[in-house]
């Protein structure tokens, strides 16, 4: 099935009924299932999942975070003047997190009372919750802040790395976040001791990350394939080389998406091709051939049946596996 938009598509998700939906640069939402909702007055930045796993969590370039389901939209949050650039969600919590400038700010999808606001010496670019729910990662200058959700007043426990760190992900046992930067390389820390892992050798910027096989591997973006990192055992990828699959010299992988509990891994190509692969049988299959605008969205169900994508002239699709 396929979509043919007027925007760009920030983000594909998928609810935990199976159905998709694409946020939009022109501040729709739009459901596979045919409705559009007018979320925000502006573009949308950044999208997550609700914590229940009832449509997206959406935020936008003005200022406001809001929860768009099939039935009409509603405002979270809002923030005036600043853009939302990131916005995260945990279904173990049922906290919402998002980022504003240098602000991170939480709030309570159970408590409409509940706010935190934490302060970063510059501009936050991503938030991740670690897999409780109980910690949030923000990916800033020279590192990630790591911060409690619920507690007022606390220092920010600080992973230090040189450089702009633009994209975060937790792997499923919470003892490492991996960063995507801003120059060439993924960068990780084992969370415990600060252990750097340095990641490099990609020839574009990493613009997507994916755990999948119950934690045990990182997909990431940034080559001309997908590059699978080994996270198996107590020191993760450290002394362990990269796998790369798909391999195409004529195109780069721009996203990602995994199966959290499986091998299915889905790669969105900068010429606009999709393809899945089930790492335990190796074998690569086309879900969209034919070339076009650059993928900019990609998403899979968690039982690893469904991949829905986005590119950046408005074309979308969703497929099952």
């Amino acid at each position: 099935m396929t979509f043919q938009y007027d925007a760009y598509v920030t983000a594909a998700l998928f609810g935990k009924a199976g159905t998709a939906a694409f946020a939009l640069g022109d501040g729709t939402v739009r459901f596979e299932s045919g409705e559009t909702i007018e979320a925000h007055d502006g573009a949308i930045l950044s999208a997550c999942a609700h914590p229940s796993g009832e449509g997206v969590i959406t935020g936008g370039d003005d200022g406001r975070v809001v929860w768009s389901r099939v039935s009409g939209s509603e405002e979270i949050a809002k923030v005036p003047g600043r853009w939302i650039d990131a916005v995260a969600a945990s279904a173990e919590s049922k906290l919402i997190a998002f980022a504003a400038g240098r602000e991170l700010h939480v709030r309570d999808a159970s408590d409409p009372k509940f706010s935190r606001v934490f302060t970063h010496e510059k501009s936050v670019a991503d938030v991740a919750f670690d897999p409780k729910g109980r910690r949030i990662a923000a990916a800033t200058y020279n590192g990630a802040w790591l911060w409690y959700a619920k507690i007022a007043e606390q220092k920010p426990y600080i992973l230090k790395w040189a450089g702009s760190h633009v994209g975060l992900a937790w792997s499923a046992d919470g003892k490492f976040l991996m960063s995507a930067m801003q120059e060439n390389q993924l960068h990780g820390w084992r969370v415990a001791d600060d252990k750097n892992l340095k990641m490099g050798g990609y020839p574009a910027k990493v613009k997507s990350l994916a755990f999948l096989a119950k934690g045990q591997l990182l997909a990431t973006s940034g080559a001309n394939g997908v590059v699978v990192w080994p996270f198996a055992g107590a020191t993760g990828p450290m002394g362990k080389q990269a796998a790369e699959i798909g391999f195409d010299e004529s195109a780069m992988v721009v996203r990602v998406a995994g199966m959290p509990g499986g091998q299915m891994v889905a790669a969105g190509l900068d010429d606009g091709r999709v393809w899945v692969c089930n790492l335990a049988a190796q074998g690569i299959t086309p879900l969209k051939a034919e070339k076009g605008a650059a993928i900019t969205a990609l998403t899979m169900t968690a039982d690893g049946k469904r991949v829905a994508w986005g590119d950046e002239d408005g074309g979308a699709g969703v497929a099952d596996v």
